[in-house]
């Protein structure tokens, strides 16, 4: 359970970048302003790439989990 209300979520476990990307960008635009958007990815590449580039676009990266199961759970705020 997060301390964040999450307004929608996306699994982009198996899906390599740049896809992963594009698909977190698609799913934040379908969103509103101040929404909270969870988002799970694999480790490695995915975990390193798709932060820096939701926060290049202007979004925050509330929240950074590592699952038991090796992956990452991510919480983004999304900003106008």
């Amino acid at each position: 359970m997060s301390e964040f209300p999450v307004d929608d979520s996306i699994d982009l476990r198996g899906v390599l970048c740049p896809i992963n990307f594009v698909k977190t960008k698609l799913k934040l635009e379908e969103m509103d302003d101040g929404d909270h958007l969870e988002v799970f990815l694999d480790e490695g590449e995915p975990i390193s790439n798709v932060p820096r580039s939701v926060k290049d676009e202007g979004h925050q990266v509330l929240k950074v989990i590592k699952e038991t199961d090796g992956n990452y759970r991510l919480i983004i705020k999304k900003s106008g």
